[in-house]
């Protein structure tokens, strides 16, 4: 089977639910992945688009612990306020499932540890771990802070580096410091199984130089490659998980690594969506296990290593799982608030622009998603201003894409009637020709720059064309031209909405409400990325699509 004739598994990381969705989740793991995924069906492709919430580990235990709720509320609370957020912006997953909820994840994370148990991919070993000697209770990896050995940056979580996104442990952790008591961490011996990665350094490697993925993500994961893959602890000692499923007394009271079990989710949330379908959730086989579907994630880079090495070495131990084509990773979005300085969005310090709020004050989603993907951090970190946010709104979706629709249409309607006219062939003049033949082009450029995941250069090719468009009426002048010549006017407005028609397909990835608008308006129920250029035919009722977008003084 061709490629273009596979289906397409996508899914977007698993946010954790210990809090609300801000822009730089957003502008991550979940903007790019909707796009690409509504690009697909345009085109015509079976696509599943696959999510949910992240609800064991650590992070959402220390939520629970500041709120004074169990982690099951905390979960359950916030995967409610983040699906919500998602549905805001008009991100429309087929399933946003829940590790703690969907009654299949945790059968299928235990029954995945015990097939590669049963394949030896595991040591059983006594380790050294992190101990609050006032708490009297063992420290996951997030319950700890310290200095990165690596690139000397403090504050860090006992996992991983934020800064030089190098993994930490007891040994590369310097200077701990209890979460819980803000004292000292001492050391202790305790008993975990950790999967033998060197096992499969190999097939990662040879996965990796067939895998779709920007050349920043490639060239950082072959330096992890390089330093050598080492064994990892896939147990926690934390009450809060899916239990460790070994008849072994050392076992007892323990919990699956996070990171073993939240990749595990986007399975079992495909079983889910199976069933929600109807169909037999043993089905989830034909999206995870068949050749003739493609998976691609989606991620932040924080995640690069979870699934650039250890998912697809626990999926390399597993045997019958595809392996991704692609893994689509974008950088952190930092932001900048007037008279400040650039910051890392942040929780705890305020420095975050958050969905709910956004959206709660009349933030128009379309804006947002057009600022994010405008701005995206694709192959470098790239920063959020507030007022970039109000002057792109203005200049780029109200002066030059809102006032190229409306202009034609409103003289449209109000000098022709209310449909499509017929035009004069002879009345076609070269800066016609000229100008219609930029619509294939720019939607082969559009086309190709998705297909490469480069969204970012897709709209501003849109865009750039929305700018062609504007630049042809002015010189045109339609205003001038049906003092004398009607039909050269009638042309000039076919000409028009033939482009609005294209602007309306190649904009519907990037802004669905809008080009929804756009497409009512022009009486298409059914936008075909194939007959994006194809021109309407003379007769089609045409509307007014009302403001797309609104200026903000």
């Amino acid at each position: 089977m061709s490629s273009k004739n596979k289906r397409v598994l996508v899914t977007s990381g698993l946010p954790y639910s210990n809090g609300r969705l801000h822009v730089g989740h957003i502008a991550g793991a979940y903007l790019p992945a909707d796009i690409y995924v509504r690009y697909l069906r345009l085109t015509g492709r079976e696509v599943s688009f696959v999510c949910g919430s992240d609800d064991h580990g650590v992070a959402i235990m220390l939520t629970a612990d500041k709120e004074g709720k169990t982690p099951a509320e905390v979960a359950q609370h916030y995967h409610r306020l983040q699906k919500a957020d998602f549905e805001g912006l008009g991100i429309h997953f087929d399933v946003y499932g829940s590790t703690s909820q969907t009654k299949f994840h945790a059968k299928t994370s235990q029954n995945f540890f015990l097939k590669l148990f049963e394949k030896n991919c595991f040591e059983k070993k006594v380790t050294r771990q992190h101990y609050d000697e006032t708490k009297q209770v063992f420290l996951p990896d997030r319950y700890v802070k310290g200095t990165c050995s690596f690139c000397d940056t403090p504050n860090q979580n006992g996992d991983q580096c934020e800064n030089c996104g190098k993994v930490l442990d007891i040994e590369t952790l310097k200077n701990p410091i209890s979460v819980l008591s803000g004292k000292p961490a001492s050391v202790r011996e305790t008993t975990h199984w950790f999967l033998d990665l060197t096992q499969f350094q190999g097939a990662v490697e040879r996965w990796l130089e067939k895998a779709e993925m920007r050349d920043t993500t490639k060239n950082y994961v072959r330096s992890l490659l390089s330093q050598g893959l080492v064994k990892r602890s896939m147990t926690r000692d934390i009450s809060w998980g899916i239990p460790v499923p070994l008849d072994d007394p050392d076992a007892k009271g323990k919990v699956l690594y996070v990171w073993f079990d939240a990749p595990i989710g986007y399975i079992s949330n495909t079983m889910q969506l199976c069933e929600t379908r109807g169909e037999n959730p043993e089905q989830y086989a034909d999206w995870w296990k068949s050749p003739d579907t493609e998976i691609i994630h989606f991620i932040g880079e924080d995640n690069t290593i979870f699934h650039c090495v250890i998912w697809i070495a626990m999926l390399s131990a597993e045997g019958s799982f595809q392996l991704p084509k692609a893994v689509v990773v974008n950088q952190f979005l930092n932001i900048k608030f007037p008279d400040k300085e650039v910051e890392k969005i942040s929780k705890s310090r305020g420095t975050a622009v958050w969905i709910g709020d956004y959206l709660a004050e009349g933030g128009n989603p379309d804006v947002l998603r057009y600022y994010l993907t405008a701005i995206a951090p694709e192959k470098a970190r790239t920063v959020y201003k507030p007022e970039d946010l109000q002057l792109r709104n203005n200049t780029d979706l109200a002066n030059t894409l809102g006032n190229f629709v409306n202009r034609v249409l409103s003289f449209t309607l109000k000098h022709v009637g209310n449909e499509v006219p017929a035009v004069d062939q002879s009345k076609i003049a070269d800066a016609d020709k000229s100008f219609v033949l930029r619509f294939e082009v720019t939607q082969l450029a559009v086309t190709g720059q998705i297909s490469d995941y480069n969204f970012k250069n897709a709209l501003e090719l849109v865009m750039e064309f929305a700018r062609e468009c504007n630049r042809y009426v002015d010189e045109k002048a339609p205003w001038v031209t049906r003092k004398t010549d009607m039909e050269t006017t009638k042309v000039t407005l076919c000409c028009g909405l033939n482009a609005i028609k294209l602007l309306g397909t190649l904009l519907a990835p990037f802004l669905p409400f809008a080009a929804a608008q756009i497409n009512k308006a022009l009486s298409i129920e059914d936008p075909k990325w194939a007959d994006a250029s194809r021109p309407l035919d003379p007769g089609t009722p045409i509307h007014s699509p009302g403001i797309l977008f609104t200026k903000v003084e």
